[in-house]
C-alpha cells in the first residue's frame, strides 16, 4: 500500500466525484480508478458504493479514511522533519490542543518565537484528551495540550501558569444567575452538557455521591457548541470560564462551582521524542517563559 494512492483515496473521498478529483490530482480519470481499484484488490473489500454521478464511502471506506488521514499526515511529517534538519531557523511544529483559556500563553508565545525565527510553521488541531494523545503517540503531532494531569511514564510535560476554574454556563434571566456560585444541589434534576472527559473525571470527583442526582442531558467535545444549546433553552453547560461569551449582551451567565473546581492545563511531549531544530528551540523558549 503506497502513500501515493492513499492521497488517491482520499482525494476521492473528499469531492464524492471521480472526476473532481481526478482534475485535483491531476491525472487522469482512468489513472485514478485504476488505482483506487488496485486498493480495494489489496484490500479485499470495497471502499466505494457507485452512483450515476457520485461516489459514497462504504463502511470500510470510512474506517480506511481515518487510517489513511494518520498516514498520510505522518508521511508529511516524516518529510518535513527530515527537510528541517538543515534548518535550524524555521520547519514545522504540531500541536494538538484541548479547549482552555489558557492557549492564550501558548499563542503569546508563538507570537513571539515567531518574531525572531519568521521561518516557523505552526499547526493546530483541537481535541480532547483521546483525540489529541492518539495523535501524539502516533507522531503526528510534536506537542498536546491537556486539561488532566498527563501520565509521567509516557511523557514530559510543562504545567500552564494558571488553572482553569469550572463553572455553569446559563439563561441570564434563570434564577440561579442570580447566585454568586452554583452548587451540586443546584445542579439536581437539571439537563446538563458536559464534555464526556470532564463529565466522568472532574464533575465526578466533584460531585462524589451526588452525582447520581446530575443528568447529563447531551455531551459535546466543544463548549461553543453546546453554548448554542444552552442559548436554545436546552439545558446548562458545565465547562471553563472564559471560554464562552457571557457578556452583558450575550444573554448567557456564567457562574463557578462551589466548592471551587480548578483544572491545570499540561503541554505535553513524548519521552525519548526527536524534535527538529525549530521545535527544540520553542520547547527552550516555553520551559523558560513556564517557569
Amino acid at each position: 500500500m503506497e502513500i501515493r494512492t492513499l492521497r488517491y483515496f482520499l482525494a476521492a473521498a473528499r469531492e464524492e466525484n471521480m472526476t473532481r478529483a481526478s482534475e485535483y490530482l491531476h491525472v487522469t480519470q482512468p489513472t485514478l480508478s485504476k488505482q483506487i481499484q488496485s486498493l480495494e484488490d489489496e484490500l479485499g473489500k470495497k471502499l466505494f458504493i457507485r452512483h450515476s454521478f457520485r461516489i459514497e464511502l462504504t463502511e470500510e471506506g470510512i474506517l480506511l479514511r481515518k487510517r489513511a488521514e494518520d498516514l498520510v499526515s505522518m508521511a508529511d511529517k516524516i518529510i518535513g522533519e527530515f527537510t528541517a534538519l538543515d534548518d535550524v531557523t524555521g520547519g514545522d511544529v504540531y500541536f494538538g490542543l484541548a479547549e482552555s483559556y489558557q492557549i492564550r500563553y501558548l499563542a503569546r508565545e508563538i507570537r513571539r518565537f515567531k518574531e525572531i525565527y519568521p521561518g516557523l510553521r505552526y499547526h493546530i488541531s483541537s481535541g480532547d484528551t483521546e483525540q489529541v494523545t492518539e495523535k501524539l503517540d502516533k507522531g503526528v503531532l510534536d506537542f498536546a495540550v491537556l486539561a488532566e494531569e498527563p501520565d509521567a511514564a509516557k511523557y514530559h510535560s510543562l504545567c500552564f501558569p494558571e488553572a482553569d476554574i469550572w463553572g455553569l454556563v446559563m439563561p441570564s434571566d434563570h434564577p440561579l444567575a442570580q447566585k454568586e456560585t452554583v452548587c451540586a444541589d443546584d445542579l439536581a434534576g437539571l439537563p446538563l452538557f458536559c464534555s464526556e472527559q470532564g463529565w466522568k473525571k472532574d464533575i465526578s470527583q466533584w460531585c462524589g455521591e451526588k452525582m447520581n442526582e446530575l443528568h447529563l442531558e447531551g455531551s459535546f467535545r466543544l463548549s461553543y457548541n453546546a453554548s448554542l444549546f444552552v442559548r436554545e433553552g436546552l439545558g446548562f453547560l458545565l465547562t471553563f470560564a472564559r471560554l464562552i461569551d457571557t457578556g452583558p449582551d450575550s444573554g448567557l451567565t456564567f457562574r463557578p462551582l462551589a466548592p471551587k473546581l480548578e483544572a491545570k492545563m499540561y503541554l505535553i511531549w513524548r519521552k525519548y521524542q526527536v524534535f527538529t531544530p525549530i521545535a527544540e528551540r520553542l520547547l527552550a523558549e516555553l520551559r523558560d517563559r513556564f517557569a
